[in-house]
């Protein structure tokens, strides 16, 4: 039996983020959206912001949360998202989801809806495409629109979906098939991006609806799949929705829940088969899984009301016995000389805890059922 949890967040309360790392800087007249780090700082004479690039519209084929997390810290933050990916018809092609931009603007990020206009054919499959890259100009023409703009990530995203979304998917559908007739690379037909901009319509609610169907549908595979990198206590997992004030609504998962005395632990589980330690990046993707779980209200587990708190759980075969953020310091270090953690690794074990107490929720490290 699947356990169906709702939840509300009104706002993202301020959230420390101590694992962001020192990020590259470049000058705007210098800056080309291709040929820099998926995350960086851009200087634009007294405007400074960090910037983060998808790869994918889709959140879970490239794991963009990391990206994203690495510019928490900064005040103004812009991401570039394609509103489409279309890798050939021997390929997938990907669309936004409402979600997505949700998500983004609960965390106060100023989206820039991009499209792909240069590719080349992939070596391995002729039939597809690969190295693709945005149009650079009309990334650096949307900064500037940004810096002129007074309002709240919020309102700048919405905004950009009613005044300039079908036009940037024109753009998309045009490159696609300037991209087809230079490649020889036959891709998908342009009637999908049709069908999937009519669907959207001119109203934001017709793209709620559209991506909500899709996500319950991703949603509810997800629940019934134990992913090669979650090493659970139990096979059960959860499906969480979350609504906020905008009217969206994010359909997740749960790896694990724990349910005891009207108090339920929403887990997020990120495993090593042959490390002691997950990678830094599937931490930070757990990490912003914790903003949105932490910063739950009005939480029900089966429609009766509960209480909630958030608990990020790192596991590996090689690790022995567990430890919890929250535990003392002496009770930490000896878990952490009895495992002969680098010291590297001693230091972002103490800052991910330090982050976890901060913000209120659990990190725990375990050996792996």
């Amino acid at each position: 039996m699947i356990t169906n949890i709702t939840g509300k967040i009104t706002g993202i309360i301020k959230y420390v983020s101590l694992l962001g790392e020192q990020l590259p800087e470049y000058s705007f007249d210098q800056f080309n959206v291709n040929n820099v780090p998926t995350a960086c700082v851009v200087r634009d004479g007294k405007y400074i912001f960090a910037l983060s690039r998808w790869v994918s519209p889709k959140r879970t084929r490239s794991y963009p949360f990391e990206r994203v997390y690495n510019t928490l810290n900064h005040s103004t933050k812009i991401t570039v998202i394609p509103v489409v990916k279309d890798e050939g018809i021997r390929g997938d092609r990907d669309y936004i989801q409402w979600d997505t931009v949700s998500l983004m603007s609960l965390l106060n990020v100023f989206v820039i809806f991009a499209y792909y206009d240069t590719a080349e054919v992939n070596p391995r499959n002729k039939q597809k495409i690969t190295q693709q890259q945005f149009n650079a100009q009309f990334v650096k023409t949307k900064i500037k629109e940004i810096e002129q703009c007074h309002s709240s990530a919020l309102h700048w995203n919405l905004n950009e979906l009613k005044t300039n979304f079908h036009s940037i998917l024109d753009k998309a559908a045009n490159a696609y098939q300037k991209i087809e007739k230079q490649m020889g690379v036959q891709l998908h037909s342009r009637e999908g991006l049709e069908i999937f901009r009519n669907k959207i319509g001119k109203d934001v609610t017709n793209f709620t609806e559209f991506s909500r169907h899709k996500s319950e549908q991703a949603q509810k595979r997800e629940s019934v799949t134990i992913q090669p990198k979650e090493s659970l206590q139990s096979s059960t997992k959860a499906t969480i929705t979350i609504r906020n004030y905008l009217g969206g609504a994010y359909f997740l998962t749960a790896d694990e829940i724990k349910l005891v005395d009207k108090q339920v632990v929403l887990i997020e589980s990120k495993h090593s088969k042959n490390a002691i330690l997950p990678s830094i990046g599937d931490i930070k993707d757990g990490l912003l899984k914790m903003i949105l779980f932490s910063n739950l209200t009005d939480v029900t587990v089966n429609k009766t009301p509960v209480k909630s708190t958030a608990m990020l759980v790192l596991t590996s075969p090689h690790i022995n016995n567990k430890i919890r953020s929250k535990d003392c310091t002496k009770k930490c270090d000896a878990f952490l000389q009895r495992n002969k953690f680098s010291v590297t690794q001693q230091e972002l074990i103490k800052t991910l805890f330090d982050e976890a107490n901060r913000n209120n929720f659990t990190v725990e490290i375990r050996h792996s059922q």
